[in-house]
C-alpha cells in the first residue's frame, strides 16, 4: 500500500495531457487514487492494422488497492472509450450521469460486463464522496449532452479538472454552462485548474449550434437530390439540428451507422430529441425519393473507416 504521511495532492496523467485523445488521470491524495476519464485515441496512417490506442494503466494497476473509482465528466470515447477494455484491471465504481452512463452501459453489453461493472449515476450539479475526495458535478457546454467540469475536493484544497467545455450561448440541447456556479467555487478558493486547451492557440471563438441550425435549414433547401451530412454520433444537438433542417425542406431523415442508433436510444431515455420524429434505417430510407429523404451518417467520432 502506497502511504503519504503529509498533505500532498498528486496530480499523474497517464495520458490525454499534450495530446490528444486517451485521457486517463489520476488524483491522489493520503494514499488513495481518483481516475478521471479513461479514453482512447483512434490508430491512423501511422499505425497500420491498429484501431484503437490506449494509455498504459500500469502504474494505477500496481496500486489498484488504493483505488477509490473512476469518475467520468462526459460520453466521448476519447473520454471513455476504454473502460470496457482496462475496467477488469481496476474492478472499481465508475461515476457518470445518466446520458453517459447509458452509453456506456451499452458498450459493457457489447463485452459482457454489463452486470460486473458497478456504475453510478450522479443527477447534474450533485457532490458525492470516494475515500478522500469529494466531487461535485458542474455543467459546462460541448459538442455532446452532459458534459460536465468537476471540482475535487480533499482537505488540501479544490482542483477544478475541466473536461471538454465551449461557452455556448444557445446550445440548442441541454443547458448553459453554470457561470454562477464557477463563480460561487472561485470565490471559495481553487487551488489549481487542470483545463481543456484543445485550440486553445486559435484566434476568436466556437460558434453557436444555433448558428448551424439556421445555416443547416438554408443549405439544404438548395439541393433537390438525394442528401448525406456527416456528423459525429455524439452530437445530439447537430442531430437534432439536421432532423429540424430536414423537417423545414419536407424530407425525412435516416440514420446511417450503428453508433448513431444507440446514442439515439441514449438521447431518447434521458429526455433529449423530444419533438424529433422516429428516424428511418438506411434501408428504408433508400425507398423513398431523392428529394424526400436526408441521411445522416457516422463513425462513432468522425474515425476514417468507420462506417
Amino acid at each position: 500500500m502506497t502511504k503519504h504521511h503529509d498533505d500532498s495532492l498528486f496530480f499523474l496523467p497517464l495520458g490525454g495531457a499534450g495530446e490528444i485523445g486517451m485521457n486517463l488521470y489520476l488524483y491522489g491524495y493520503k494514499g488513495k487514487w481518483l481516475i478521471v476519464d479513461c479514453g482512447v485515441s483512434f490508430g491512423d496512417e501511422t499505425s497500420p492494422g491498429i484501431d484503437l490506442v490506449m494509455a498504459d494503466p500500469a502504474f494505477i494497476q500496481e496500486r489498484v488497492s488504493d483505488l477509490v473509482g473512476i469518475v467520468l465528466t462526459h460520453g466521448h470515447e476519447d473520454h471513455m472509450g476504454a473502460i470496457p477494455y482496462l475496467w477488469e484491471r481496476f474492478r472499481c465504481p465508475v461515476w457518470a450521469t445518466g446520458f453517459t452512463a447509458d452509453i456506456l452501459r451499452a458498450k459493457l453489453e457489447d463485452v459482457g460486463l454489463e452486470e460486473e461493472v458497478e456504475l453510478r449515476v450522479v443527477k447534474p450539479g450533485r457532490r458525492f464522496k470516494t475515500g478522500p475526495f469529494e466531487i461535485e458535478y458542474v455543467a459546462m457546454t460541448h459538442s455532446i449532452p452532459e458534459a460536465h467540469l468537476l471540482a475535487i475536493r480533499t482537505k488540501a484544497g479544490t482542483v477544478i479538472h475541466t473536461g471538454d467545455w465551449k461557452l455556448d450561448p444557445s446550445p440548442i440541447v441541454g443547458g448553459l454552462s453554470d457561470e454562477k456556479r464557477l463563480a460561487e467555487i472561485g470565490k471559495e478558493g481553487v487551488l489549481a485548474l487542470v483545463c481543456d486547451s484543445t485550440n486553445v492557440f486559435l484566434d476568436g471563438h466556437s460558434g453557436s449550434e444555433a448558428e448551424v441550425r439556421e445555416s443547416l435549414a438554408h443549405l439544404i433547401g438548395h439541393y433537390p437530390r438525394r442528401i448525406a451530412v456527416a456528423c459525429f454520433a455524439t452530437n445530439v444537438a447537430r442531430v437534432d439540428s439536421i432532423s429540424h433542417a430536414a423537417k423545414v425542406n419536407g424530407r425525412h431523415v435516416a440514420l446511417a451507422g450503428r453508433s448513431l442508433w444507440r446514442i439515439e436510444k441514449a438521447a431518447r431515455n434521458n429526455g433529449y430529441l423530444k419533438g424529433v420524429p422516429e428516424f428511418l434505417s438506411d434501408r428504408d430510407g433508400m425507398m423513398l425519393p431523392d428529394d424526400k429523404v436526408l441521411f445522416i451518417c457516422t463513425g462513432s467520432q468522425g474515425e476514417t473507416r468507420a462506417a
